[in-house]
């Protein structure tokens, strides 16, 4: 296949506790919230009109590129700091040149790339082919063990080499019909980048640089004078966190934010919200290296167990669909025959019941590990969850975690000896193909996988070389049948996100906004100044 399209600019409270018990009930109320708190004096950087100020949820883990998978560091890093050579479009799927102007198939396994001319990083040094080269070989190949890696390559190596300074040819291990959209997920460096340890401040040719990081404060931008593509409207960006959704709601009340990421579906109705469906799934992970979870009856009855239209109504103020497997719509693999398991607490009990008569310790205590910030009301979601397990016999605590902490449990090596883990996760597949999921999240070995089987294995395996309708229909199989043989997963819920946005600015969000926010998408509104 051969690309050469031309680049294209892209468009630019916490509820009562008495909530859960009615929840568990099976009636869905609304709430009303309690006041917002103030922010913080002092924090709130530039009212300038050319300052764009953006509020988080949490400090992110890292600013290192070959870690910008991770929704944290990705929707500050990604496209606004470092590019990839290919990008996707979020809304057709198709891929789109970016430091790449063009690519074709030159064999069964290899790739040639074309390198887009006058590109300059933010040091000043010239892009070329072997930068593009030394980005791919350090983030892949090297002993970094870089989340890009793992998400997207898996243990499989590339042979890269930079013909010159406008061509860059890539071989992988076995054939790969998708390795230019893999591609699109490793971000470019400067080949004097550190290749033995990873970065705190990257060097990339985006749009903006990073001027500085203060550290539990503030992450500032300055607009990139040299960059490559049209100047982004804001001169200066500022990144600052809150874990409460109330105080990032009020930021925006305030004048104090222009734009507020996940906030409560409370605050819906407001004309300072827009909601957006962002490809992201939660679910819970079941740790099958433990008992109970190590017993088929004992995941399927917690499968069982989950009201899902219960927590989306009163918990996701209704902005989001019941789930039945871990890629959403739109994903080559999603299967529209795959439905979410209904509630069915006399099944699930049945099965705790079997499953203790044959002597597995369903009495055993599992403890549900979710990430505070993962979106709004995951405490509340968390606690749900905690009720509708124990209600079918199960012993469970709850243990809210920051982001480090929360990745211990969710990447490999997992930890030991920390007893049966239920893991709350939200899984985004931006990329639009269900082998990163599948590669990560159902391989027995997958980086996010605690278990799995030799069949399933096998079937990932032979799904991924395949192309066209016979891909989507092998995956959209495998993911039904881990639905019934493997269980590892209880999917709750297809999201939403709802974005606070000033009405001093105008921004469309798209499915992609949740891991990436590209700050050159974001104008200010008709007659303001920037």
């Amino acid at each position: 296949m051969k690309s050469s399209v031309s680049p294209t600019q892209r468009a630019a409270p916490r509820r009562p506790r008495k909530l859960m018990a009615t929840l568990l009930a099976g009636t869905v109320l609304t709430s009303s919230g309690c006041a917002v708190a103030n922010s913080a004096a002092g924090d709130t950087g530039r009212a300038d009109g050319r300052t764009l100020r953006v509020v988080l949820t949490q400090e992110p883990p890292t600013l290192e590129p070959c870690e910008a998978s991770l929704t944290g560091t990705g929707v500050v890093v990604r496209s606004n700091i470092t590019e990839p050579l290919v990008e996707r479009d979020p809304a057709s799927g198709e891929l789109n040149p970016l430091l790449s102007t063009g690519w074709e198939q030159t064999g069964p396994r290899t790739w040639s790339f074309d390198i887009r001319p006058g590109v300059t990083f933010q040091n000043g040094a010239p892009f070329t082919a072997e930068d593009a080269a030394f980005s791919i070989d350090r983030a892949v190949n090297s002993d970094l063990a870089c989340n890009v890696e793992g998400y997207v390559f898996g243990n499989d190596d590339l042979e890269v080499e930079a013909a010159d300074d406008h061509r860059l040819t890539v071989t992988t291990e076995e054939p790969d019909p998708i390795l230019p959209l893999r591609l699109s997920f490793v971000e470019i460096v400067p080949r004097t980048t550190d290749a033995e340890a990873k970065v705190r401040i990257p060097i990339g040719t985006g749009p903006y640089a990073v001027r500085s990081w203060q550290a539990g404060a503030a992450i500032s931008l300055n607009r990139f004078g040299d960059y490559w593509g049209e100047s982004p409207p804001f001169a200066r960006a500022r990144y600052v966190w809150r874990s409460d959704a109330s105080v990032r709601a009020a930021m925006i009340d305030k004048g104090e934010a222009e734009i507020a990421v996940a906030l409560d579906p409370m605050e819906a109705e407001k004309a300072t919200t827009v909601a957006y469906p962002n490809n992201e799934t939660t679910a819970l992970r079941l740790d099958g290296r433990e008992a109970p979870l190590d017993d088929l009856r004992v995941r399927r009855a917690i499968d069982l167990a989950v009201d899902r239209q219960g927590i989306i109504d009163a918990l996701l103020g209704g902005l989001a669909e019941p789930a039945g497997q871990l890629v959403p719509p739109g994903v080559v693999g999603h299967s529209d025959t795959i439905e979410p398991t209904r509630q069915d607490i006399d099944k699930a009990c049945n099965l705790i019941e079997e499953a203790s008569a044959d002597g597995v310790p369903t009495d055993r205590q599992i403890t549900l590990v979710a990430r505070n910030g993962m979106f709004a009301g995951v405490s509340e979601t968390a606690e749900a969850l905690q009720y509708q397990m124990e209600r079918i016999g199960l012993r469970v605590r709850v243990r809210m975690a920051d982001t480090a902490t929360q990745l211990q449990y969710q990447l490999r090596p997992l930890p030991k000896n920390v007893g049966p883990i239920a893991l709350l996760i939200m899984h985004g597949n931006q990329a639009g193909d269900a082998a990163f999921t599948t590669s990560q999240y159902l391989l027995s070995d997958g980086p996010q996988s605690t278990f799995g089987t030799e069949a399933l294995d096998r079937r990932i395996n032979e799904s991924a070389v395949l192309s066209g309708e016979e891909r989507q229909k092998a995956f959209a199989g495998l993911l039904a049948d881990q639905n019934e043989s493997v269980v590892q997963y209880t999917h709750i819920a297809h999201m939403s996100g709802l974005l606070g946005l000033s009405e001093t600015i105008r921004y469309r969000p798209d499915s992609a906004t949740g891991d990436e926010l590209r700050l050159a998408e974001v104008g200010p509104a008709e007659g303001a100044k920037n």
